[in-house]
């Protein structure tokens, strides 16, 4: 069994034990261990019933999170956990796979001392278009120890409204990378059925309209009003 398909059997369909809340987070987020016959593993557990009512969201934010890794796998930018559907200890949630990192770094670090990563960074900031992510705070940016940067919590994001609020300007004006035209462009004939059967029929079609707007601008935006940030930034 590969590496995938042991995080794939786990997340699914492994026994959950919780280890214990995570600190600092707004709603009920669960660090769980996952067991089966092939291996054990960690996650984050997001359960709706641990959500906080929003004025601007509707409950079922774990759905998001779902939808965010779907989209990202869908363009090919793997840039989000594995993270899936399920039922946990407290009823159906997101079960996100733990990303082993250097918690000491987070985006502002990564884009000031790693410029070989700044590729991965510009995916993230085309799927937090897309998707309208509404909280990417720095620390939402994880450097795991694969070298690889991982954005996790995106629950607030799929709104139909645009309401971008991201950390990441700095690639405003800049050309899109040419591997994010093709799943652009795909986007325009259809949002996958597995992201859209998690999302409201107008959320879907503003999927598109953000991705035909990004298509004919050809660049990354500039927050001109220097009010798109989430808040805290870290």
């Amino acid at each position: 069994m590969s590496n995938n398909e042991l995080i794939h059997d786990l997340l699914y369909s492994g026994e959950i034990e919780i280890v214990g809340r995570m600190p600092w987070s707004s709603n009920a987020t669960f660090l769980v261990n996952l067991t089966s016959e092939h291996g054990a593993g960690q996650a984050i557990y997001k359960p709706l019933r641990g959500e906080r009512p929003l004025w601007d969201f509707e409950p079922g934010l774990h759905r998001r999170e779902v939808a965010a890794y779907r989209l990202s796998e869908a363009m090919g930018f793997g840039v989000v956990p594995h993270t899936v559907l399920r039922e946990g200890p407290v009823g159906e949630g997101s079960m996100q796979w733990f990303v082993e990192a250097d918690h000491q770094e987070h985006y502002f670090t990564i884009f000031e001392k790693r410029e070989d990563l700044h590729h991965q960074l510009r995916l993230m900031a085309v799927l937090d278009i897309v998707a309208n992510n509404t909280d990417r705070k720095s620390g939402h940016c994880l450097l795991g120890y694969d070298e690889r940067v991982w954005g996790i919590d995106h629950g607030l994001c799929f709104a139909a409204e645009f309401k971008l609020r991201t950390v990441i300007w700095e690639f405003g004006g800049e050309s899109l990378p040419d591997e994010s035209i093709a799943p652009l462009q795909r986007l325009l004939e259809g949002v996958p059925l597995e992201v859209a059967a998690l999302l409201v029929d107008e959320e879907v079609l503003a999927i598109q309209e953000r991705a035909e707007w990004l298509l004919q601008q050809g660049e990354f935006p500039i927050d001109e009003s220097g009010r798109r940030y989430p808040w805290p930034l870290v």
